[in-house]
């Protein structure tokens, strides 16, 4: 049975009242609540206001600007009264937030101009209404709820841009046994784009990083007065640089308290194992920001390795507060900024090598200083060596583990050290061979910074969703047996197996590659064999479409000072480049030049750093959808060859497969696994691995010693199903569809779903076909499929009825979706929590170009000779989500078409333009004649609209102006007309959004 909504609101009320809220039943609607708020002003700021004032008061606080009214809820404010004199205020205490006044109101309900909503429940601090809990009574998805608040905040005059409902900074969306929040935001930062690519929705966790999902429990861990206080005073973050609010996740959170805890009690060093991708930057800025008010700490270091990362690092926590950093150019003025009282100086970001130099009393600097007469950076720090300063290490184990950090701990002998690391190391991986031949113990994670302070494994991530899961394909050259461990396959195999694979593995060059090899040497010979490799191919097959490969290894010898640094990270490319300096660097001359060539760019090998930022930008450039670049996609890179270089620290949402041809263990398969499994959308399930050395041994024994608590658990939480575990799944969903479609007394068959009754039961297809089609994407990225695998994927859903059941879906949620838009009355709550995830139905290779491209192909051939029918052709473009608003012409002109007719693609395109002209002129003359208004005019308005994406009334009235009818025929003529120019007006938007049109949509 389920449980009434009401029910729900009533349990979780009773409960707010044991957390000694104040209940507020009064409260119901903007009088009462701004009534409130001016009793609890007054009394927090010691001053009663004429009711002018207070009416000036709301007026200059409520803004639509939510970053803006985010800002006055935690800063003081000046008024200036009637009589001239100022006031200083608050709207809440903010300098000890437990001391607020918390209170519930429910069945709130609000009117504006245009809108009219009722809330569910309502948490107010100080009379501010921060909090806004919706409750849901049916398995909901988080996604539609969320979706549901848009379309609420996007409501014309909505109740947030002009109400005290502006300073709602987190949404509470629960169904008693799950619950999620999330922060609000300003509509950039609050809306779903095209790509899905989605607000990060929240659950609650323990310190333990164990789900905290009911309503109930909820309430207890985050609602509890003190503790709303903190998440919103302390916990959230106002991005200035984006105008954004951002809420730290509750392992950030809890790191953050234990590393506060651990200084305010002096309980010495300790470390974070945050697994990479987790955000460590945002958890040590707000660490770091903490410390700023702690008196008892002189200063507070964040240490990072290389200058880029130093760069980033700055950049990231200047994002976060501007100006809070400033940039440290030498170690001179590291010194100065370390010996200054200026409050700007107490958090300073600097490279461990800087430090290192500063407290290196043989350093060239230091003995230049003397020699001077100056006094050496050593002796200038002198003064420090008694005072509490807090060391933060980013990624502790890059450098850390050298002379450096010994230096440190001797020279501040009363510092805490802060180490964070996604892959810590431990007994087990503590001892490499350097390439010199030189054995090495390094010390564990343990040894040099004490005891864990919170851990947040890849394992937890994965189950969060926080990062996604790995598909790793042994490689079998015979399709049966893998190399022996460390055995290396001829090269030419491996560059005709990743051209084989890589358009599946890359979800047809949706993503992007990196091919990681074992030397330098041997990324020189993958340039060529892939050159080589793809000329073969095109010269058998002129339609095929060649890679972009580049390659990126530091060049030998003679190099910057910035490269040099950031070589102190490559162990493999620093011992390569002692051998044979002048052909290594001559080849990378070579790459780059061809890189020049292939881009219309004119990077040197003298300025490697430019073209190394080049390639990384590029990388990311594969966000952009192809039509949207100047060359058509011809400017993104497909696979870039590494030796050392992107396999740390590189992030990418895009780049879904690592190709390896190197031995990889521990920390460094962990790393470079890693750049592949940054969360985007369903059309990314997980990250790609095709790996050419047998090392399945190895990633079981990575997987064993980076899973922390769950290391019996690890494989198949790490690890996705193997391709017959998701071909039984998909047999089992294909299934439940024509089960489904046969308890509605249909076939399967994609012509019957037209025929189904009833939105509720379109709203079910949708659902079931939605997991045939997340099942089916998956398989379509597996590169291990044995042809027999592919055969059995084929007979459960063949490729035409795919297609046609892709089209059948995408006419169904395009009308269920007109539905959803409806008031909330007049809709099925079925349809209302549907959740459609167009972007799986948007294949990347099929854009515009191809299909005017497959058009000529037809137009061009006989009958029966064309790559595609008629039929099959339109079944493409139906099947795809981005012709949605588009297929109709499309399919038309297609099924006007002769075969053989013999026009090409540029004629196609004009001809094209030239039916939709003449279709759209059509439509217009018909809409004109039938309600009596010039067609001029007509065309006037529709332009406008659309130029300005904006419908304005009054646009209306002076179009029938000329009919001179009275106010009541005029008026039935505007619905009559709307009723007809809505569908024409949203169709021609192409899915963008056309302001003033939601009020004729009801």
């Amino acid at each position: 049975m389920q449980v009434r909504e009401s029910t729900i609101e009533q349990e979780l009320i009773e409960k707010l009242g044991e957390l000694k809220y104040t209940l507020r039943p009064d409260i119901r609607d903007r009088a009462a609540m701004e009534c409130n708020f001016r009793e609890k002003f007054e009394a927090l700021n010691r001053v009663n206001l004429t009711d002018a004032e207070f009416q000036r008061l709301l007026d200059e606080i409520v803004t639509p600007d939510v970053f803006k009214a985010a800002h006055t809820l935690r800063h003081r404010s000046a008024f200036t009264r009637d009589d001239g004199t100022p006031l200083n205020y608050t709207l809440v205490n903010i300098n000890d937030w437990c001391k607020n006044d918390f209170e519930v109101a429910s069945q709130f309900r609000i009117n504006t101009d245009y809108s009219y909503h009722r809330y569910d429940v309502l948490l107010l601090i100080n009379g501010v209404p921060a909090v806004q809990i919706e409750l849901k009574t049916l398995g909901i998805n988080p996604r539609r709820a969320i979706e549901q608040i848009v379309e609420y905040k996007n409501d014309p005059g909505n109740s947030y841009m002009r109400t005290l409902l502006c300073f709602i900074q987190l949404f509470v969306v629960s169904n008693r046994d799950f619950t999620y929040y999330f922060a609000n935001n300003n509509a950039r930062h609050f809306a779903f784009n095209a790509d899905e690519r989605f607000l990060p929705i929240y659950q609650y966790a323990a310190p333990d990083n164990s789900k905290i999902n009911g309503i109930d429990a909820f309430a207890e861990a985050f609602l509890s007065k003190c503790t709303l206080g903190q998440m919103i005073s302390r916990y959230m973050v106002l991005v200035a640089s984006e105008q954004k609010l951002l809420m730290m996740r509750p392992y950030q959170i809890y790191a953050v308290k234990n590393i506060v805890e651990c200084i305010d009690k002096n309980l010495g060093n300790g470390y974070i194992w945050h697994t990479t991708g987790s955000g460590k930057t945002l958890t040590s800025f707000k660490a770091s920001t903490l410390l700023k008010a702690n008196l008892a700490i002189e200063k507070c270091l964040f240490v990072v390795d290389r200058k880029d990362l130093d760069r980033q690092t700055r950049d990231e926590f200047n994002r976060f507060q501007q100006g809070c950093v400033e940039e440290n150019t030498n170690t001179g003025a590291l010194v100065r900024r370390m010996l200054s009282d200026d409050a700007a100086d107490k958090v300073i970001v600097c490279t461990i090598q800087k430090l290192g130099l500063a407290l290196d009393e043989n350093s060239t600097r230091n003995k230049s200083r003397e020699k001077r007469g100056l006094a050496s950076h050593t002796e200038q720090l002198a003064a420090l060596r008694d005072k509490r300063i807090v060391f933060i290490f980013d990624e502790c184990h890059r450098s850390q583990f050298g002379d450096n950090h010994q230096a440190i701990k001797e020279f501040f002998p009363k510092a805490q050290l802060f180490g964070f690391t996604g892959t810590p190391i431990f007994e087990a991986n503590a001892t490499y061979k350097r390439i010199e031949g030189e054995e090495q113990t390094l010390k564990t994670t343990a040894d040099l910074f004490q005891q864990s302070l919170h851990e947040y494994t890849i394992t937890h991530a994965i189950e969060d969703q926080n990062v996604l899961r790995f598909h790793v394909d042994y490689y079998k050259s015979d399709g049966k047996n893998p190399p022996k461990p460390g055995e290396t396959l001829a090269k030419r195999a491996i560059v005709d197996a990743i051209l084989a694979k890589h358009d599946a593995a890359t979800g047809g060059r949706r993503f992007n590659a990196i091919l990681a090899t074992a030397s330098i040497n041997d990324a020189i010979e993958y340039v060529k064999l892939f050159k080589q490799a793809q000329a073969e191919k095109q010269q058998a097959d002129p339609h095929w479409q060649p890679l972009n490969i580049a390659a990126v290894f530091s060049p030998p010898a003679d190099v910057s000072a910035d490269v040099k640094q950031l070589q102190e990270d490559l162990p493999q490319e620093q011992e390569d480049n002692k051998h044979d300096p002048e052909a290594k660097k001559n080849a990378l001359k070579a790459i780059i030049a061809d890189y020049n060539s292939a881009f219309g760019t004119n990077h040197r090998i003298e300025e490697f750093d430019a073209y190394y930022q080049d390639v990384q930008q590029r990388i990311k450039d594969q966000q952009f959808p192809n039509a949207d670049l100047p060359m058509k996609g011809r400017e993104k890179l497909d696979i870039v060859i590494v030796v050392d270089m992107l396999l740390t620290g590189f992030d990418s949402k895009y780049l879904n497969t690592l190709y390896v041809d190197k031995n990889l263990k521990h920390h460094g398969l962990i790393q470079a696994f890693s750049r592949t499994n940054r969360v985007l959308n369903d059309t990314k399930p997980y990250g790609n691995i095709l790996d050419f050395r047998g090392q399945q041994k190895e990633v079981d024994a990575a997987i064993a010693l980076f899973s922390g608590a769950k290391a019996d658990k690890a494989r198949e939480i790490w690890l996705v199903d193997t391709a017959p575990v998701v071909i039984d799944k998909l047999k089992t969903a294909r299934d439940k569809l024509d089960s489904f479609m046969q308890s509605q007394g249909l076939s399967g068959k994609p012509d019957d779903i037209a025929n189904l009754k009833g939105d509720a039961a379109r709203a079910a297809f949708v659902e079931h076909f939605k997991q045939v089609q997340k099942l089916k994407t998956q398989l379509d990225q597996y590169t291990d499929l044995t042809p027999e695998q592919a055969q059995q994927i084929d007979q459960v859903l063949p490729r035409d009825e795919h297609n046609a059941l892709r089209g059948a879906y995408l006419e169904t949620a395009q009308r269920l979706r007109a539905q959803q838009a409806k008031p909330s009355g007049q809709k099925d709550e079925a349809v209302d929590q549907l959740d459609f995830e167009f972007v799986l139905f948007a294949s990347s290779t099929i854009d515009y170009d191809y299909i005017m491209k497959l058009i000529a192909d037809y137009s061009a051939k006989t009958p029966g000779r064309a790559s595609m029918s008629r039929e099959q052709l339109i079944g493409l473009i139906a099947s795809d989500a981005k012709f949605m608003d588009e297929r109709e012409d499309i399919s038309e002109y297609v099924r006007g078409l002769k075969a053989g007719e013999g026009l090409d693609e540029a004629a196609i395109r004009a001809d094209y333009r030239q039916f939709k002209a003449d279709k759209a002129a059509k439509e217009m003359a018909a809409l004109s004649g039938k309600h009596g208004v010039s067609v001029a005019a007509l065309q006037a308005l529709v332009d406008g609209v659309l130029s300005r994406r904006i419908f304005d009334g009054e646009q209306l009235t002076e179009l029938l102006a000329p009919l001179d009818l009275g106010w009541k025929a005029r008026t039935q003529k505007e619905l009559a007309l709307m009723g007809d120019l809505l569908p024409l007006l949203k169709k021609r938007a192409g899915g963008r959004e056309i302001a003033g049109l939601k009020a004729y949509e009801e």
